[in-house]
């Protein structure tokens, strides 16, 4: 598939500061990327004439260093990144986060811990948040390869980015345990906790930040079990626990509806609270009979068409749920024979998603940002539902 290729830094830059905004709006709005599919770059490339159409689910393959796209039906269509034993920077390490952005796709590298795989036993350092084309081109990088801090354009394992409607990019800096907003010039313009100094608002190994319609933002508190929204002021206005019950929240959003589905990791349940903190809704991905015992789901997106696309992380698969807790798709090795446990069913292909995933942290489904937040605004307000 697509290997990783590198734009200069001065096509980047544009010629000035404002450039960078103005050739990265180009890029994302310019009549000749819709025309992307089939074409190809003089490195020899082509794309699928299935890249980036709405309804293809965006996967982050953690262990298998790579984002890939799918067809509804599985097909990788596109990818970025060169598998499982490869710990170079020509792939995304121990990728935890993905989004597409128009034709361009926004990672978030968090890197491997020693321990947790036999193909890195010593762990693998990779604290970028990139952004590459549609041949896999990087064009804007934040953080280091092989390098952790939290100075300038320096991040300690990132597991989430979330692209603005400003042009910005909301990093969740889990090892410095703060949400920075970033621009496309390296600057940070607003980080949480900021100002706020009080012992019980700081975070604790956060995994996600939201930009909601309100202005706020919804930051997944993982090690505190808790969603907290804060204002731009630095100032928690809601706390969502599910009453309490939620153990290693992994993930947060807002609804629609004004509820908030919560992704709770320790629990292996993904849930639904109303905006008193109730739940309405859960669903528990041990409820398959071949599910290992602890399979740490790590993302809950909730579709337009109201059913939720699950990373079922520890069972190798990301699952379509509807509201009837019925499975619909599945994505990663199938079972043969009955054989299981789902955790031992890891696998690399670069044709299908039902050859396998390693450990899939994160995935979407392209143009659909229901509970999201969209990276570009259309009625001229914070955000865009």
């Amino acid at each position: 598939m697509i290997r990783s290729k590198t734009v200069q830094a001065a096509t980047v830059a544009g010629g000035g500061r404002c450039g960078r905004r103005q050739w990265l709006g180009r890029m994302l709005t310019g009549g000749a990327l819709l025309a992307l599919a089939g074409m190809a770059w003089a490195g020899g490339s082509r794309l699928s004439p299935e890249f980036n159409q709405p309804g293809n689910i965006l996967i982050a393959d953690q262990f298998n260093n790579r984002v890939i796209e799918a067809t509804p039906n599985g097909k990788i269509v596109w990818s970025f990144g060169l598998g499982p034993n490869d710990f170079s920077s020509n792939s995304i390490i121990g990728c935890n986060d993905s989004e597409r952005v128009g034709p361009l796709t926004l990672m978030a590298g968090t890197g491997t811990p020693p321990g947790v795989i036999p193909q890195a036993t010593n762990g693998a350092v990779d604290n970028r948040v990139l952004i590459v084309d549609a041949f896999g081109r990087e064009i804007w990088q934040y953080g280091q390869f092989g390098q952790s801090g939290s100075g300038s354009n320096l991040l300690n394992v990132p597991v989430q980015a979330t692209f603005l409607p400003t042009y910005h990019v909301l990093i969740t800096d889990q090892g410095n345990n703060r949400i920075i907003e970033v621009t496309l010039d390296k600057d940070i313009v607003w980080q949480y906790p900021g100002s706020n100094t009080n012992a019980s608002d700081q975070l604790n190994s956060p995994n996600s930040a939201e930009l909601l319609e309100n202005g706020n933002i919804l930051i997944a508190d993982q090690g505190d079990n808790r969603a907290v929204e804060v204002t731009r002021d630095d100032v928690v206005s809601n706390i969502y626990s599910a009453g309490g019950t939620v153990s290693i929240l992994a993930f947060a959003s807002r609804l629609p509806n004004g509820h908030t589905l919560l992704t709770d990791s320790g629990h292996a349940r993904i849930v639904e609270v109303n905006t008193n903190d109730q739940v309405v809704w859960e669903y528990f991905t041990t409820n398959s009979p071949l599910s290992i015992p602890a399979p740490m789901p790590t993302r809950a997106i909730r579709l337009r068409d109201g059913n939720t696309l699950i990373s079922d992380q520890f069972n190798n698969r990301v699952i379509l749920v509807n509201h009837s807790k019925q499975i619909l798709a599945r994505y990663g090795l199938p079972l043969e024979g009955g054989a299981g446990p789902i955790g031992n069913n890891a696998g690399y292909s670069t044709n299908s998603t039902q050859k396998g995933l390693y450990s899939p942290y994160d995935a979407k489904v392209i143009g659909d940002y229901t509970g999201l937040t969209p990276p570009f605004d259309r009625d001229g307000d914070a955000d865009d539902q």
